[in-house]
């Protein structure tokens, strides 16, 4: 099972200086993700207990778009484990105008992440 959400950075999620993205709103992105599957899969929200790896590949701007893509590739009894990327898809070109965009010929992986969230068995509605 998969999910999507394509969203591009705003200038309140620029935390550093330069337009800088913090990389903690990639993660808020896979967290959004995981709550989508786990309600499709299992009929609940669940909780996220942990990420295992996290790696930030590339860096993300204001106005960038990111598509992000969670997956689950393991289920145990209560135990979800998920697989993220999140990929810059279309990027800002400020030195042609100030509204000119350009579309990525291939879309860049800024961070990719797997994790494991739990929705306890009384919770589980859709088994």
């Amino acid at each position: 099972m998969k999910a999507f959400i394509r969203l591009r950075m705003s200038a309140k999620d620029a935390h550093y200086g330069g337009n800088l993205v913090d990389g903690a709103r990639m993660l808020q992105l896979f967290g959004d993700l995981a709550t989508e599957l786990l309600i499709r899969n299992d009929g609940d929200e669940g909780l996220f207990k942990a990420f295992d790896m996290v790696e930030f590949m590339a860096p993300v701007y204001a106005g960038d778009y990111i598509e992000a893509e969670g997956e689950i590739v393991s289920t145990g009894n209560t135990s979800r484990k998920m697989v993220f990327n999140a990929k810059k898809v279309i990027i800002p070109r400020p030195d042609i105008n100030d509204s000119a965009c350009e579309v990525l010929s291939e879309p860049l992986l800024v961070c990719k992440a797997s994790g494991t969230c739990v929705v306890p068995k009384e919770k589980q509605r859709n088994v």
